[in-house]
């Protein structure tokens, strides 16, 4: 829209002091034609723009006309540059247009906006994965819509096991753990559930409004939440000998390494390391993995597990 595209304008002149006809239409991406006709609406609305000719000239706006973002500190506007990723936004249907710390930034008073340029360009935050997927999760919008509405939702949840399960809940809030949603929601008997919301096949919204719970805090559950998971989940203790080319591989993250003995032994060159899993099997292919760079040691019961495997795969190919 071309108010939008007007706002923006004055944005980029406040960030930037003067910009060029050429350098808007890029940023804006429109012909400079579209530009030098805002350049005129602009004018004719009042908002003071001045044309500077020559090599270093450019449009900017008059010294008087200026916005201020008042009562914030300094560290007060640095967390605000400290934003959701882009995709998140798009997830949750917000597009912006401009860049809303260029926003941020055009409000911030002249005093504080050099310091904060220096900051943003600095630290960006982005929660999505390595790969980008093109699947778009349709039920996100509906939920939205539910708990914008304290509205119950139908929906239909698929499970671990891949078996699916239809259910009402009334829906309290939205959570981003790394690049995945979750739905926190309460079923009719007051219990809270979390559901992935990458797994919730079907959603829709019902007629039925219900109360959000008074004392309900979103961060609170779900930090509670994360810690019982975590105090949950069983631990399993192994006891492996690694050959050296692999220890990068293996310290490159800590899900599974507790702790890495680094003197080999002189009879095979192998290190020593301790690894912690959830379940038998994810030990066994997780050693299995590595073919002979790692050698399962404890516990001894999950040696013909390992065996039994690796036969199993052999069998497979021949």
């Amino acid at each position: 829209m071309r108010a939008d595209r007007l706002l923006s304008i004055m944005i980029l002149l406040q960030n930037h002091e003067m910009m060029t006809t050429k350098e808007l239409a890029r940023k804006l991406e429109v012909s400079e034609r579209t530009i030098l006709r805002d350049m005129d609406a602009l004018s004719i609305s009042g908002v003071p723009v001045a044309a500077d000719r020559g090599k270093t000239g450019g449009w900017r706006l008059m010294d008087h006309f200026k916005s201020y973002l008042s009562g914030l500190k300094l560290e007060d506007t640095k967390a605000l540059f400290l934003l959701p990723s882009e995709q998140m936004m798009k997830d949750l249907g917000v597009n912006t247009g401009l860049d809303i710390r260029q926003k941020l930034l055009a409000s911030l008073p002249d005093s504080s906006k050099g310091e904060a340029r220096h900051y943003m360009d600095k630290i960006y935050m982005d929660t999505g994965t390595w790969k980008p997927s093109n699947d778009k999760n349709k039920a996100l919008l509906t939920i939205q819509r539910a708990l914008w509405e304290d509205t119950k939702l139908n929906i239909v949840y698929q499970k671990t096991d891949g078996t699916h399960s239809q259910r009402i809940v009334s829906p309290l809030g939205l959570v981003a753990k790394g690049s995945s949603w979750y739905l926190i929601a309460m079923n009719d008997e007051g219990d809270y559930r979390n559901f992935k919301v990458s797994r919730i096949m079907k959603a829709e919204v019902t007629a039925d409004v219900f109360t959000r719970p008074a004392r309900f805090d979103l961060a609170e559950y779900w930090n509670q939440s994360k810690l019982n998971f975590a105090e949950s989940l069983p631990t399993l203790e192994v006891k492996v000998l690694v050959h050296p080319s692999i220890i990068g591989r293996l310290t490159f993250t800590d899900r599974f390494v507790e702790k890495i003995d680094m003197h080999t032994s002189v009879e095979d060159e192998m290190a020593s390391a301790t690894l912690s899993f959830n379940t038998e099997q994810e030990a066994v292919e997780y050693v299995l993995g590595y073919g002979g760079a790692m050698k399962l040691v404890q516990p001894e019961y999950l040696i013909e597990k390992v065996v039994q495997q690796a036969k199993a795969v052999i069998a497979m190919y021949e």
